[in-house]
C-alpha cells in the first residue's frame, strides 16, 4: 500500500467535540472499483453519501499505536455516485482516552489531536484511475458528539447544526511507517436483547434490567421536544436493597447524555461502549415504554466453535456465563473487564483462559494480532508488561500491589498463549511469529533472578485474589518465588517444544528446564497451600505425585470441599485432581454451590463470571467497590476441564489442531448426562455421555483419527460416529 494521503486535523481545536472530516468529489465516468483505505488517531465512523461504510465498530481497534496502527480496507463501489460526500467522524477511542483510568485525572488523555488519514482509489472502465486522499483541501466541522470517551460515555446534541459548516483542516505530520493492514478480527454489533423487566427501585429510580451482563450499548427511541434531555447510567448489579449500584465502576462515568430534537427519534452511541446489565433513566421525557429500549452486544467477530451442556441447570448457567464473559471481554483485545475505568489487556487473565477461549470461539486471528502487540511492547531486555497494549508505567500501584517490570504467570502469556493457539489450530505460523518473543521472555527471567535456575527476588501478583492470604494484599498465601520458578520451568519447557516444531536447536532450553526443575525441588520440597500443591502437580514438579495429590485432596476435604485458590491456582485445580486419581473431588468442586465456588455466583444471580468469589455475599452485600467486576472471565477457565476431562476431548501434541484426537470422558454419578463439542479445522468433535437403561452410554463423533479411552479399554478409530 502506497500512501499519498496525509493525516489531517482541524486547524482550530474543537475541545471535547468530535470532529467530522469532509470531502466532496465527483466521478464523471463509469466506475469499475472504488476502494477506501482509512485509519484514525482515535476511533472513526466513515460515511459516503450518508451510508455507513462497513460494520466495524470502534475501528481501527486497539494496538500498540506507535508501532502498529491498523488501517482498514473497504470496497465502497456500491456507495459511489456521480456527486459524492465522504465524511469521517473521529472519537477519542483508546488512542486518546484517559487510559488507565485510575492513574489519570478525568480530564487527562492523549496530547495528540483527533486526526484521520484516508485514501480512496477509484478505477474507471476506460482504464484510468483517480485518488482522493486526505490533505488540506478537506474540511472539518463540529459533530453533534459533544463528548465521547471510552470510560465516561457520550454526550450527543441532536439539535446541533454545526456539522453543516466547513472549517479548515491542516496536515498533521505523523509518521506513516507504523501503518499495517487490518490484522485482527473486526468488532461488530452482535445480539440484540430486549428488556427482561422494568422496575422502580425502593429509591424511586427508573431501571431497566436486560437480564444479561453484556458489553455494548443501548439503542432507544423517544418522542420529545427540542431541548429535552435523556440521561442514562449503566450498572452491572442492584444492591442488596434492590437499588441501582455502580460504585464498582470507580471513576468511569459510563453515561449517555442525549439532547433531543423535535419528534420521534432513535439513538445509539457509536464510538464508545459500556459493560452493563442495568440502565437507570436519570432523565427521560414522557412515559417509559420498555419496548423502546434494546441492548446491543458488541464484541470481536469470532465464530462460535464450542458447546457445553449438561443435566444440571446451574452448571448450564455457568457455561452460559463463561461464554458471555468471553464475548464481553473479547472486544478487540482480551480485557480483564469491560465496565470500570480499566478495560485493559491483562496478560495473566489471557494466559489462564486461552485454552477455554480457543475451544469456545475461533480466536486464532484474534490472538495472532494481540500477541503481535505483546511482542511489540516487549522490552529490549525481554520483559513483558502487565497489560497489552501497555498503558501502565513500569512502576505503578495496581490495587495494593506495587508492580515493576513483569510478573510471573502474567508475562508467561508470551509463551503459553502462542503454544495453546498452535495446539488448538495446528498452524505453526503463530510459533514462527512469536518464537523470538518467547525466547526473550525466558532470557529475561534467567537474567533477572537472585538465584540461578529459579526466579526469586521479583515483584509478582502471586496467586491473585486467592482466599488463603491477607485480604489486604490480594496476593494469596502461596510462596511467590515458588510460583515464579514453577512458571519459569513450564514456559522453558514450552519454548523447547515450540523450537522443536520449528526445527530449531533447543538443547540449551532442554538443559535449562532440567536444571530449573531440579533446583525447584531442592529449594521448595514441601507445599503448604492448595495452589502450591496444584502447581507442583500440574507442572510436573512434585517428585512424589501421589503424596502431593493425596495431601491436596485432604486439604479440600478439610475445607468442606471448597477451593481457596486465586487466578494462578484455579485454572489448574481440577486438572491436578483428576490427573492424579481424584476426579470425584474435582466434580465436587465444580458442583459446589456454596461460597467459594463457581456455582455460588450462579446461585446469587450472576450472568457472567465474577472477579471475586464473593463479589456479592450471601446477605446481598458487595465485597468491595474499588476492584469488584461482575464480568471478569479468568475463573471461566474451568471450562477447559469440562471439555478436556469431563467430556474428554483432548488434543495431541504431535498432531495439533485436532488432526488426531484423544477421547477420554470422565463421567460422574451426580450428572445424568453431559455434552461437549468443538468445531476444529477438520470438522466437529463431540462427546456425549448419559445414563441409558442402568448403564452409561457414550456417543463419540470424531472428524479425525482418534484414540478412545472408555472404562479402562482403548479403541483406535477413524473419522466417524461411535457409540459405546
Amino acid at each position: 500500500m502506497t500512501w499519498y494521503a496525509e493525516y489531517i486535523t482541524p486547524t482550530d481545536s474543537f475541545g471535547e467535540i468530535a470532529p467530522i472530516f469532509k470531502k466532496n468529489f465527483t466521478c464523471g465516468k463509469k466506475i469499475v472499483k472504488a476502494t477506501l483505505y482509512i485509519t484514525a488517531i482515535g476511533v472513526y465512523e466513515a460515511r459516503i453519501n450518508g451510508s455507513r461504510v462497513g460494520d466495524f465498530i470502534m475501528a481501527p481497534g486497539w494496538t500498540v499505536y506507535n508501532k502498529r496502527l491498523q488501517y482498514q480496507q473497504y470496497d465502497i463501489t456500491p456507495y459511489i455516485k456521480e456527486d459524492n460526500t465522504f465524511t469521517v467522524t473521529v472519537g477519542k477511542g483508546w488512542y486518546r482516552s484517559r487510559l488507565a483510568g485510575w492513574l489519570r485525572p478525568v480530564d487527562e488523555g492523549s496530547s495528540l489531536p483527533p486526526a484521520v488519514i484516508a485514501q480512496i482509489e477509484i478505477a474507471y472502465s476506460d482504464g484510468t484511475r483517480e485518488t482522493v486522499a486526505t490533505d488540506n483541501t478537506w474540511t472539518a466541522a463540529r459533530s453533534p458528539i459533544l463528548f465521547c470517551d471510552i470510560y465516561d460515555g457520550v454526550v450527543y446534541d441532536a439539535t446541533s447544526t454545526e456539522e453543516n459548516t466547513d472549517l479548515p483542516v491542516k496536515v498533521f505530520p505523523l509518521d506513516k511507517g507504523n501503518l499495517i493492514p487490518q490484522q485482527g478480527e473486526k468488532v461488530i454489533e452482535q445480539e440484540r436483547l430486549k428488556p427482561f423487566r422494568y422496575i422502580v427501585t425502593p429509591k424511586g429510580e427508573r431501571v431497566i434490567d436486560f437480564g444479561q451482563n453484556l458489553t455494548g450499548y443501548i439503542e432507544f427511541t423517544v418522542n420529545a421536544k427540542a431541548g429535552d434531555r435523556v440521561s442514562i447510567s449503566h450498572a452491572e448489579i442492584l444492591d442488596k436493597d434492590g437499588n441501582f449500584y455502580n460504585e464498582n465502576y470507580r471513576s468511569a462515568k459510563a453515561k449517555i447524555e442525549y439532547i433531543c430534537r423535535d419528534g420521534k427519534q432513535t439513538f445509539k452511541p457509536t464510538l464508545t461502549f459500556f459493560g452493563f446489565q442495568y440502565i437507570r433513566l436519570d432523565e427521560f421525557p414522557g412515559e417509559v415504554n420498555p419496548d423502546d429500549f434494546t441492548a446491543i452486544a458488541v464484541y470481536s467477530d469470532m465464530k462460535k466453535t464450542g458447546t457445553l451442556a449438561s443435566s444440571n441447570s446451574m452448571l448450564n448457567r455457568l457455561f452460559s456465563n463463561i461464554f458471555w464473559g468471553q464475548k464481553g471481554n473479547f472486544l478487540d483485545i482480551p480485557t480483564d473487564c469491560p465496565q470500570r475505568d480499566e478495560r485493559l489487556g491483562w496478560t495473566g487473565d489471557a494466559q489462564v483462559f486461552v485454552r477455554t477461549a480457543s475451544y469456545n470461539y475461533d480466536v486464532e486471528k484474534f490472538f495472532t494480532k494481540w500477541l503481535a502487540d505483546l511482542a511489540a511492547e516487549q522490552g529490549e531486555d525481554g520483559h513483558v508488561p502487565h497489560v497489552i497494549p501497555n498503558v501502565l508505567p513500569d512502576d505503578s500501584d495496581v490495587g495494593t500491589v506495587s508492580v515493576k517490570r513483569s510478573s510471573a504467570a502474567w508475562g508467561d502469556a508470551a509463551v503459553i498463549c502462542p503454544w495453546q493457539i498452535y495446539l488448538t489450530y495446528g498452524d505453526k505460523t503463530i510459533l514462527e511469529n512469536q518464537y523470538d518473543s518467547m525466547c526473550r521472555w525466558i532470557d529475561y527471567i534467567t537474567n533477572n533472578t537472585k538465584d540461578a535456575y529459579l526466579w526469586t527476588g521479583g515483584k509478582h501478583y502471586g496467586d491473585w485474589l486467592a482466599l488463603d492470604g491477607d485480604i489486604k494484599s490480594r496476593r494469596g498465601a502461596s510462596n511467590e518465588d515458588f510460583i515464579a520458578s514453577v512458571y519459569y520451568a513450564y514456559s522453558t519447557s514450552l519454548v523447547a517444544k515450540a523450537g522443536k516444531v520449528l526445527g530449531r536447536d533447543v538443547t540449551e532450553y532442554e538443559k535449562l528446564y532440567k536444571k530449573i526443575v531440579m533446583q525447584i525441588r531442592k529449594a521448595f520440597p514441601t507445599y503448604k497451600t492448595q495452589t502450591e500443591h496444584v502447581l507442583a502437580l500440574y507442572f510436573d514438579i512434585a517428585e512424589d505425585k501421589k503424596a502431593v495429590a493425596d495431601s491436596l485432596a485432604q486439604m479440600i476435604r478439610d475445607n468442606d470441599y471448597h477451593l481457596s485458590t486465586g487466578f494462578v491456582g484455579t485454572p489448574y485445580l481440577l486438572h491436578a485432581l483428576s490427573d492424579n486419581g481424584y476426579s470425584d473431588i474435582a466434580y465436587s468442586l465444580l458442583l459446589q454451590d456454596t461460597f467459594p465456588s463457581w456455582l455460588f455466583s450462579v446461585k446469587m444471580g450472576a450472568t457472567t463470571v465474577w472477579e471475586h468469589w464473593d463479589g456479592i455475599r450471601e446477605d446481598g452485600s458487595v465485597w468491595d467497590s474499588m476492584m469488584n467486576s461482575y464480568n471478569h472471565y479468568a475463573y471461566g477457565a474451568v471450562a477447559d476441564w469440562v471439555y478436556g476431562v469431563a467430556a474428554g476431548i483432548q488434543t495431541v501434541e504431535n498432531a495439533p489442531g485436532f488432526e488426531k484426537i484423544v477421547f477420554a470422558p470422565t463421567p460422574d454419578d451426580r450428572l445424568d448426562w453431559l455434552y461437549a463439542s468443538i468445531e476444529t479445522r477438520f470438522g466437529t468433535a463431540s462427546s456425549r455421555w448419559y445414563r441409558f437403561e442402568g448403564k452409561l452410554r457414550y456417543e463419540i463423533v470424531t472428524p479425525s483419527p482418534a484414540t478412545v479411552h472408555i472404562d479402562g479399554k482403548t479403541y483406535h478409530v477413524e473419522r466417524g460416529t461411535y457409540i459405546f
